[in-house]
């Protein structure tokens, strides 16, 4: 599948969801990807990519960024502490903050730098215990607790459970960023996220239907 075959569906799945066209920022997930399929998909203009961690981004994205204007570059995968110093730099946003300890490492990253991140709150909203996010009972929690540190708190992200339907978890995504006044939802992937741009995900995160499948080492 192409991207303009992907941008044609989330223009569809926006129209049916009587939403705005274009009001859903595709993230291009290019981890794990060679960079001849990552320089193909640049030279069609799309901007915006998606990471998971910040090692191969930092192999990746400099030197991108010197054949290409306009990259944005956005962590989704899981963020050590001792590796927050080096997104602060990297990443245009940081779709992964899932605990005090990290929020509170930004926080103070950020006073230092002078400048973060857009942030968005991992979510687990399937209460699985392997699964990094805060619990949906603590969420508005945290929310408060990192605006209280001066994020710049964009929205929230979960992955819903694979082995449940994804929209129960985009609803609840949606209703806690609701009652507190967040705009942005990162949730959807390649196999649901029509019906996360349905549910009002304003960023969706599509890998291998773009790049083709990945050859993990």
């Amino acid at each position: 599948m192409s991207l303009e075959d992907i941008k044609q569906r989330i223009e569809k799945a926006e129209k049916d969801a009587g939403r705005k066209v274009g009001s859903t920022q595709l993230i291009a997930v290019s981890k794990v990807q060679p960079n001849e399929r990552v320089e193909a998909v640049l030279k069609e203009g799309h901007r915006l990519y998606g990471e998971n961690r910040v090692q191969e981004a930092a192999g990746k994205w400099p030197d991108f960024r010197d054949q290409f204007d306009g990259i944005q570059v956005h962590l989704i995968g899981p963020l050590q502490t001792n590796k927050a110093r080096q997104a602060m730099t990297l990443f245009e946003a940081i779709h992964s903050v899932d605990r005090p300890k990290l929020a509170q490492t930004l926080a103070r990253l950020a006073q230092e730098l002078g400048n973060c991140p857009d942030v968005f709150l991992q979510v687990n909203t399937g209460e699985e215990d392997r699964k990094a996010g805060v619990m949906p009972a603590d969420a508005d929690a945290f929310v408060k607790e990192c605006r209280d540190l001066d994020l710049p708190v964009q929205g929230l992200m979960c992955i819903p459970p694979v082995d449940e339907e994804p929209s129960l978890h985009f609803a609840l995504l949606a209703k806690i960023a609701e009652r507190n006044g967040l705009k942005s939802l990162s949730m959807g992937m390649s196999g649901d996220f029509e019906r996360a741009i349905a549910l009002g995900a304003t960023h969706i995160r599509v890998g291998s239907a773009i790049f083709g499948e990945r050859a993990y080492s």
